[in-house]
């Protein structure tokens, strides 16, 4: 008995299965909203409409000097990543900058009005109250090796009075260095 047409007809089979349960999946994948989402790959001078197309709704809009705009694409809040796009006033991307990063972190300044910084930083991940200090603080999660998160007190004026590092609460204590439990 010769089996070898049918080990190849079966290699076949298991090939086109193969590809249609890819073709399947990233279908459903691209429906359930779950699409690649890669800011960085965007080409200079795309236009707000086709950024819009392949990467959806901003989170929020800014208004920036000369008639452009910063589009914000918010990950959270659970996420720790804020991707900020400037469009000229013609609507062409300029630049696209993921923004929760320590670099951006430490040219936050006390002083800075709460709308500056939210044009900055973008939305938080949590937004909460602290009484004893008569602050509101702004919480961002960010990709950091030590799992924590990036706060900015903010005074009654709306204006940052002081920022700091602290251990993310979200953190499973088998996430942090022995050095912060």
């Amino acid at each position: 008995m010769n089996l070898a047409p049918r080990v190849g007809l079966c290699r076949g089979r298991a090939s086109a299965m193969s590809f249609a349960l890819a073709a399947v999946m990233a279908t459903a994948l691209s429906l359930s909203g779950c699409a690649y989402f890669n800011p960085a790959a965007l080409q200079p001078g795309v236009s707000l409409a086709q950024t819009q197309q392949a990467l959806g709704a901003p989170t929020e809009t800014f208004a920036l000097p000369g008639g452009g705009q910063r589009v914000e694409y918010a990950r959270g809040p659970m996420g720790k990543e804020t991707w900020m796009l400037d469009f000229d006033s013609a609507g062409r991307l300029q630049r696209a900058e993921q923004v929760l990063t320590e670099r951006r972190f430490n040219a936050i300044l006390a002083g800075m009005s709460s709308a500056e910084l939210r044009q900055t930083l973008g939305r938080p991940a949590r937004e909460w109250r602290l009484d004893f200090q008569n602050q509101t603080v702004w919480s961002y999660r960010y990709d950091s090796l030590f799992c924590k998160w990036f706060q900015v007190g903010i005074d009654p004026a709306g204006r940052v009075v002081d920022t700091g590092y602290y251990p993310d609460p979200q953190c499973a204590d088998s996430e942090r260095p022995d050095i912060l439990k």
